[in-house]
């Protein structure tokens, strides 16, 4: 699986205060931090920077490679000139992995993106989103990926595994109809070819604006979960070690621990299109009562309110 740093965001005040300072240190250790931790990539997140896009984006992937050296990046932003800066950054200095996130499926950014991709060879996310906004049901959200994104990168020439469908996670405070429609858009992105396209989630997405303390939890459940519906690539914080903890438990098939054993339950039945039982889960174990709790929570079976997981 490749996991993508999601540190580097402008939405984190330290990594704003650090970018406008420009100092560089911050992100070269940064950086280390991720890769040491596990992640295969960076994403970097410079926001839309309309202005001085190029010049950040030039500046930042000295500062990263100087730090991970020949690791994948990920260029985040709207600005297209930024995100080419990136790809000729990179390509200067002797490495060639990259990664474009993303296109939406809208006319405009299907006309530039793309190309850019299939120009600079570079994997490329496309987010199954229109210009009305982001498809409710898993069915939409495929019909999105086949009948638009797929064939825009067939035209300008992207080979299928450089390219990754992303059917777009929504927050479980305010959206949690929605949650369970993107596992079954991954589950169904997996079989509509051959070979399938990759699937990315943007993984703390499910736990927007839901009190700091709970996300870890929400995250680490919803990614076994993604996981066992064939899930290739996830935009994840790769120091949260609990998370990194569960990813590890369900790859190398871990049943040591009974929070271990209760993880691959729920996701060998997510992967066989069933649920975890309760007799599946020591209610007595709070750890396993938590999981449990929030699965039912992912799965719109109870309503989510801050004080449920609290309890």
């Amino acid at each position: 699986m490749l996991l993508i740093g999601e540190n580097i965001h402008i939405i984190s005040p330290k990594v704003k205060e650090a970018l406008n300072a420009r100092d560089g240190a911050f992100f070269v250790n940064l950086a280390r931090k991720q890769k040491e931790a596990g992640a295969n990539a960076l994403d970097l997140n410079i926001g839309p920077q309309k202005k001085a896009g190029p010049e950040v984006m030039d500046w930042l992937v000295e500062c990263v490679q100087e730090g991970v050296g020949d690791m994948t990046l990920s260029f985040d932003t709207t600005n297209v000139a930024a995100i080419e800066v990136g790809l000729k950054k990179i390509k200067k200095n002797g490495h060639a992995n990259a990664i474009i996130n993303s296109t939406s499926a809208e006319a405009e950014r299907l006309a530039v993106v793309p190309p850019l991709a299939a120009q600079y060879g570079a994997k490329l996310i496309a987010l199954t989103m229109a210009k009305e906004g982001i498809p409710v049901n898993a069915d939409a959200r495929v019909s999105l990926a086949m009948e638009v994104l797929m064939p825009r990168a067939q035209e300008v020439g992207i080979p299928m595994e450089n390219l990754i469908i992303d059917p777009l996670v929504l927050t479980v405070s305010g959206c949690q109809q929605y949650v369970p429609q993107c596992i079954e858009a991954v589950r169904m992105l997996k079989m509509v070819a051959d070979p399938p396209p990759m699937v990315n989630a943007g993984l703390s997405n499910v736990s927007n604006q839901v009190p700091a303390p709970m996300r870890p939890l929400i995250n680490r459940v919803y990614m076994v979960m993604l996981i066992a519906v064939g899930l290739d690539s996830a935009i994840i914080d790769p120091l949260d070690d609990d998370l990194m903890e569960a990813i590890r438990i369900v790859q190398q098939r871990d049943a040591a621990s009974a929070v271990g054993a209760l993880y691959l339950k729920l996701h060998d039945a997510v992967a066989a299109g069933a649920e975890l039982e309760p007799t599946d889960v020591d209610m007595n174990d709070p750890k396993q009562a938590e999981i449990w709790k929030t699965v039912q929570i992912l799965l719109n079976k109870v309503i989510y309110t801050d004080s449920y997981l609290r309890l």
